[in-house]
């Protein structure tokens, strides 16, 4: 799913954005204040920050502003205060969204998707064919496998979902969003259907099976670092 930075001074803020965002398949960088903030984004990419306004050593607003003199990342506000001057402010800056403490992490994600979506809905992901991680190798347009260097004989669904982890490679996927993206949104089982792939699809890379990583209480992801 998305990259997304999360800044807030508080830890617990940033605890239980985390926990939700992860859920819901997304990659989450932390910070604590705005200075720090402004550090990963000039030295990474994010598809979304998360920002409290009151914060030591640099707010919200000035960290969104020096963000955007570089980058175009997409900021949903957070803050204790509801006053119409500050949401106007904020919006005037270029933030997306406004979120008013305490909140909703559930609503928070709703948001979180509406934003990510109005942001990249037209832009199509364009993904490599043909990867190749050690011994492994995986050619999405030839529906192929190899490891290392014979060919795998896998069933249509491990291909299916082999194919969307590695296009996914080192993001968090819930199994919810598995079963949505790779099964489809009218499949009628339950997430055992996952696992139960999943442990087709390891047998099936052998060596090479250590590459799917099980994220307790949440998925799986596809991780490969070097």
């Amino acid at each position: 799913m998305a990259r997304i930075l999360v800044v807030d001074d508080e830890i617990n803020i940033r605890k239980v954005v985390r926990e939700y965002a992860e859920f819901e398949g997304h990659e989450v960088s932390e910070a604590e204040n705005g200075m720090e903030a402004v550090s990963l984004c000039h030295e990474h990419n994010y598809d979304l920050i998360i920002m409290d306004v009151m914060m030591p050593r640099l707010d919200g607003y000035s960290a969104c502003k020096e963000i955007h003199k570089t980058k175009n990342i997409p900021v949903i506000m957070l803050s204790a205060r509801s006053e119409e001057y500050d949401k106007l402010f904020g919006f005037e800056i270029g933030v997306d969204d406004y979120v008013v403490k305490p909140f909703s992490p559930k609503e928070l994600m709703a948001r979180v998707k509406v934003v990510l979506k109005r942001n990249t809905v037209q832009e199509t992901p364009v993904y490599q064919d043909k990867y190749v991680f050690d011994g492994l190798e995986v050619d999405i347009s030839g529906r192929e496998v190899y490891v290392n260097g014979k060919k795998a004989a896998m069933t249509p669904k491990e291909y299916d979902l082999l194919f969307y982890l590695v296009k996914n490679k080192n993001i968090a996927l819930s199994r919810d969003r598995l079963l949505e993206e790779v099964w489809g949104y009218d499949f009628f089982g339950d997430d055992r259907t996952v696992d139960t792939h999943i442990k087709m699809l390891r047998n099936s890379l052998g060596d090479y099976r250590s590459y799917i990583v099980t994220l307790r209480g949440l998925g799986y992801k596809f991780e490969y670092l070097k």
